[in-house]
């Protein structure tokens, strides 16, 4: 039990700052009190004493000092009990819509001897943990009073890892997690959290701008100017004062808090929580694959597909296929997967899948999000992607024409403009229109040079004439996203001769894949 006591005492010195703190805004105002006390007893500089005109100088002077102690100390204790700690963005999931998870939970809880979580909520992310649900500071008060233990958190789980995971590597995944609700009941720790989560919340609060630029939610914000800027100031100069002193308490406490968590689920399916480990590691490697290849461009055309949780069961399933070093991952494939512990996986996924939308892109360039199946995925996504670039290119094409003339939209064309060592220019205009129009999505995708803009815009436009006019079709791969498949195969050999005709002029090598794939170059594209 030794990181039970090192996190409530770690609990504790942090509580002892806030004390302190406490009794250093008190302490000006105590000393006028005492003064005053002597004045009107005559205990202290009383009328017609030698040392009165003294006392009364230092009497004022204290005085003074204590209310402005008080003001400041009042003002920094509205901005701490009025700031919100920010919430994880998930989907709630009610006890209805998964009876069988939570009954899970609610028997690794009794097993554990832990209070169970308060509710349960999926997020678009690999990871789990346990999050404290602030509740009105009315409720708080009559909690304390009654003698009542905080209210539980809640457990958020990584949506993925419910579709990759079968239902026995999810409990295993979470006993250490759902272990952490005995620290979270624990007053002394409760009460250090939540004022530890105050102070980082009000800095936040402070440095958040409201609409169109106005105070944030807490009555501070960047704009504020007079007696009001410096009052902001002086209260983030204490809040950053009271975090630098907390601060090795804090992570010595939330360190000790998991130690204790991993001691008490020790005997908690140990062994298989080591496969599930592994598992997570997998589980973050397709998600953010599937993410970035797959979700990225549909996101970008204003869909959303709606099923991300299933899309990247179905990658990693291909992973263990393809990959040599996942031999053996397939195997478990054959246990129940710990999806079918909610009532309604679909309509779940669908939810959480919105979700990852809005965090991780943000909202379309034009109109509102779409939903997006995966059957539906080639011809709404990659062909329409394709097209889309193979517009731009044809544009910035006619942009380089003498007198802007526009030209046919045919592969002849652009080859030779490629070879008559246009590609610099046309890499321009293209990154120039790409940064007016397209949506950044820097969670998701590296900073691309106009080089591999332009490269990208080319692959784009043989796609398209292959398709016209080679019968090819557009495809997904789960691991690679928009693929073109040639007599149902896919092609993987068309990235290199596109970067000779684009980094070098060299368009030989890109006219013989023409050729073999007996794509017409003097045709129209279809835009």
């Amino acid at each position: 039990m030794a990181a039970v006591d090192t996190a409530r005492a770690h609990a504790q010195a942090v509580l002892r700052i806030r004390g302190l703190a406490l009794a250093a805004a008190a302490l000006p105002a105590a000393a006028a009190v005492v003064l005053l006390a002597g004045r009107f007893t005559g205990r202290i500089g009383a009328p017609g004493s030698p040392d009165a005109a003294g006392w009364d100088a230092a009497r004022w002077t204290v005085c003074a000092v204590a209310a402005l102690t008080l003001l400041v100390a009042a003002l920094a204790a509205r901005r701490h009990r009025r700031a919100v700690p920010p919430q994880t963005p998930a989907v709630p999931l009610g006890r209805a819509q998964a009876p069988e998870l939570y009954r899970l939970i609610d028997e690794l809880a009794d097993r554990l001897e832990v209070p169970a979580p308060s509710a349960v909520a999926l997020t678009p992310d690999c990871d789990s943990w346990l999050e404290d649900v602030p509740a009105p500071r009315p409720r708080r008060r009559r909690a304390r009073a009654a003698g009542e233990a905080p209210t539980a958190p809640v457990l958020v789980i990584g949506s993925p890892f419910l579709w990759w995971m079968r239902a026995g590597e999810l409990r295993a995944l979470l006993a250490p997690v759902v272990a952490g609700t005995a620290a979270a009941a624990d007053p002394e720790i409760a009460a250090a959290r939540s004022f530890l989560r105050a102070l980082d919340a009000s800095l936040d609060t402070a440095s958040a701008p409201g609409p169109a630029g106005a105070p944030g939610p807490g009555g501070a914000g960047p704009h504020r100017r007079g007696p009001a800027a410096l009052a902001d100031r002086v209260t983030d100069r204490i809040t950053r004062r009271l975090l630098g002193a907390c601060r090795a308490h804090a992570a010595e406490l939330e360190r000790s808090v998991a130690g204790w968590a991993s001691e008490q689920a020790r005997g908690v399916d140990y062994g298989l929580r080591i496969a599930a480990q592994e598992q997570v590691g997998l589980a973050y490697a397709g998600w953010d694959r599937l993410l970035t290849r797959v979700a990225l461009p549909a996101w970008r055309l204003g869909r959303h597909p709606a099923h991300l949780n299933a899309g990247v069961a179905a990658a990693l399933t291909e992973l263990s296929r393809r990959d040599r070093l996942a031999d053996g991952y397939g195997s478990r494939l054959g246990d129940r997967p710990a999806c079918d512990l909610l009532e309604e996986p679909g309509a779940v996924d669908a939810a959480v899948s919105r979700l990852a939308a809005e965090l991780f892109f943000g909202a379309p360039a034009s109109g509102g999000w779409r939903e997006l199946e995966w059957a539906d995925y080639p011809a709404e996504v990659v062909d329409a992607g394709w097209r889309a670039r193979a517009a731009a290119l044809q544009s910035a094409l006619d942009l380089l024409a003498p007198q802007a003339r526009p030209g046919a939209p045919t592969l002849t064309r652009l080859l030779g403009r490629l070879a008559d060592g246009d590609g610099e220019r046309l890499a321009a205009a293209l990154a120039a229109r790409s940064a007016r129009t397209d949506a950044p999505a820097p969670l998701l995708e590296p900073v691309r040079t106009g080089r591999d803009v332009l490269v990208d815009h080319v692959t784009a436009m043989v796609c398209c004439a292959a398709v016209d006019t080679a019968g090819a079709v557009p495809g997904l791969d789960w691991l690679d996203g928009p693929v073109l498949l040639l007599g149902e195969v896919r092609r993987t050999d068309l990235a290199e001769p596109v970067a000779q005709a684009v980094e070098q002029g060299q368009d030989g090598p890109l006219r013989a894949w023409l050729d073999a794939a007996d794509v017409r170059l003097e045709k129209p594209v279809r835009l």
